[in-house]
């Protein structure tokens, strides 16, 4: 079918997110791509099939003119803007999307990947933003969000007796060209004394301890507190990569644990294991193919279930990878957070969707 039914969809920042998003977009025959929203003005104007490297244009010219987009009345916005940095303007962003009455779909806002334990300065106006333009609001994404909520919750499923529930992101960030995050928020090829903003007292629980509340809801358990562990490793020797020089000696390795405590002992962790180059930290976990990145779901229990997941995108790339399958899961929630009506939603409330319409191989589209 042409445009019309489609949900006009906008994507609001064009970075690693963003980029997957616009590309998640085109591929859904429930939704088509309307406007994409950039801050970069050297991007103003180029065509949105540029922007996320697919080898066509799509028609859309980006802009940085927000409240001109918001004039239309779209039905959905993917905000894929950052939120690590700005999180104060990420919230204010999305609270004008909600009033212009769109389903917003990010992965920016981390205190309300578990809205029901959010924080009242966040919830509140986001709350009053939807009920006023009559929209809605669905977080998710990070490290990727179905790989620390929906995914451990769906393998549960299959599970008898559970002791414990670990989810892992498994890292290679020589592959990760964001110099920036990885140098000074993740802290590689900072002095070992260095403290990274992502690791700092109480930001992995204000990041990650939302996923970990939601498996507890959806498991029924009742957790006495969170906590958090960390353990760094320097280089041994130097190495290069697309960010340039990362000396011996400086922070090479990063492992770090949230973890949902009951009865003085860990039964959900969220658990990161991060390297600059595949010889750091040999005895940590590695993927288990031998790759540069996985999302590992164990469950210590009977039986004990192991599950490891690859994504690659845009030439094999598995951070690329992890970014497609994060935006995928937002996007293709759209259709049924527009069905489903003004809220706030979360991992629980919002279904896997069947990928009706995206099969390539015969070149033909059902829609």
């Amino acid at each position: 079918m042409g445009d019309q039914g489609k949900i006009q969809t906008v994507v609001w920042g064009t970075g690693n997110m963003g980029r997957a998003a616009i590309r998640a977009i085109d591929a859904n025959p429930a939704l088509t791509l309307s406007a994409v929203i950039v801050a970069n003005p050297d991007k103003v104007g180029k065509d949105a099939g540029e922007l996320a490297g697919v080898d066509r244009t799509l028609g859309v010219t980006a802009t940085a003119d927000v409240d001109a987009v918001l004039a239309t009345r779209p039905g959905a916005i993917a905000y894929t803007a950052s939120g690590d940095i700005r999180p104060d303007d990420a919230v204010a962003d999305v609270c004008r999307a909600l009033r212009a009455g769109a389903v917003v779909v990010t992965p920016a806002i981390y205190p309300l990947y578990d809205p029901t334990n959010a924080p009242a300065e966040i919830i509140d106006p986001v709350t009053a933003a939807a009920k006023e333009g009559g929209g809605s609001l669905f977080v998710s994404g990070v490290d990727p969000g179905w790989g620390n909520d929906i995914l451990p919750i769906l393998i549960s499923g299959v599970a008898g007796a559970i002791d414990q529930v670990r989810c892992q992101e498994i890292f290679d960030y020589s592959t990760y060209d964001q110099p920036d995050s990885v140098r000074y928020l993740v802290g590689m090829g900072q002095p070992m004394d260095y403290e990274p903003m992502m690791v700092a007292p109480t930001v992995p629980t204000m990041v990650w301890g939302g996923q970990v509340r939601l498996i507890a809801r959806a498991l029924g358990v009742e957790l006495d507190e969170i906590r958090e562990t960390l353990e760094r490793r320097p280089l041994e020797a130097t190495v290069e990569n697309v960010m340039g020089t990362f000396e011996a000696g400086t922070q090479g390795g990063l492992r770090f644990e949230v973890q949902g405590i009951v009865d003085d002992r860990p039964v959900i962790v969220l658990e990161h294991i991060t390297r600059i180059h595949p010889s750091v930290a040999p005895d940590w976990p590695s993927p288990a193919d031998g790759g540069a990145g996985a999302h590992t779901v164990i469950i210590e229990g009977s039986p004990r279930i192991s599950l490891s997941l690859e994504a690659e995108e845009e030439g094999g790339n598995r951070a690329a990878g992890g970014n497609a399958t994060a935006a995928g899961r937002l996007v293709n929630a759209i259709p049924w957070l527009r069905a489903a009506g003004p809220g706030i939603y979360d991992a629980l409330d919002v279904p896997l969707t069947p990928a009706t319409g995206k099969l390539r191989s015969s070149g033909r589209n059902p829609s």
